[in-house]
């Protein structure tokens, strides 16, 4: 399920759209927020997937919010809904998935919906550490096909430190090289659901057997020191089921 932060200054507006989201069954509302600031600062506590923006806030603008977002290294997807339709060119070109105009209707949010789907890679739900198989010992994948170009390699899954979304791709680094694809993340998680690979971040993925060190970060969340010297964050969704995992 998709996990939504709404900015918005009407309250009517939020409650709305909110209502909206919540009855497609796909979304889950993290936070909601009616201006800028208040927005950025719930937003350091939270790994959200998508944001919904208004254009015109009493602080500031959605505009700036989404010029600030872009400059994370993991970025939320962008989506704008306001009244305004002439900012429709600078919204796409801080790379927003869609542009809504109100009053928004049922049957436009759930193209919307779709679309982020889409680029999650799934309608369905990431899949959680706690119910992921015990077994993956005894059960892990030992070969992973991915394709690069026009070809097939097989790469022993013994041998990914971590999987992660990069620039619009993901890269499966591994201790010889790192492969860069086009299939997005939740692709591979559901491949390698078997091995001792699991999600820790909404871009990451890590073979726990290739961590070393286990660094503490802000707001009760870690990085991840691979063998390879890599550091992988972890967000505070993963943070509970990952030390469980991990006994610390």
């Amino acid at each position: 399920m998709l996990k939504a932060f709404i900015v918005d200054d009407e309250p009517l507006a939020r409650d709305e759209l909110s209502y909206l989201l919540k009855r497609s069954k796909q979304v889950e509302i993290a936070g909601e927020a009616d201006c800028v600031e208040t927005a950025l600062e719930k937003l350091k506590n939270l790994d959200i997937d998508v944001i919904f923006l208004d254009i015109q806030l009493e602080d500031q603008t959605g505009i700036e919010i989404a010029s600030q977002l872009n400059q994370l290294d993991y970025p939320p997807l962008i989506v704008f809904a306001t009244a305004f339709d002439e900012y429709a060119l600078k919204a796409f070109e801080l790379n927003a998935v869609d542009y809504l105009l109100k009053p928004i209707d049922e049957k436009r949010i759930q193209q919307t919906i779709d679309k982020l789907y889409k680029l999650a890679g799934s309608k369905e739900q990431n899949i959680p550490l706690s119910s992921r198989p015990n077994s993956f010992q005894n059960e892990r994948s030992e070969k992973l096909a991915v394709s690069i170009d026009e070809k097939i390699v097989l790469v022993n899954t013994n041998d990914i430190f971590y999987v992660g979304t990069q620039d619009g791709k993901t890269v499966i680094a591994t201790e010889r090289q790192k492969y860069w694809v086009y299939e997005p993340l939740i692709t591979f998680e559901r491949k390698l659901q078997t091995s001792p690979i699991v999600r820790v971040h909404r871009a990451f993925l890590v073979n726990i057997d290739a961590i070393i060190e286990i660094e503490p970060w802000f707001n009760s969340t870690y990085n991840l020191i691979m063998k390879s010297g890599d550091k992988v964050p972890v967000s505070r969704t993963y943070t509970k089921d990952l030390k469980q995992l991990l006994g610390f």
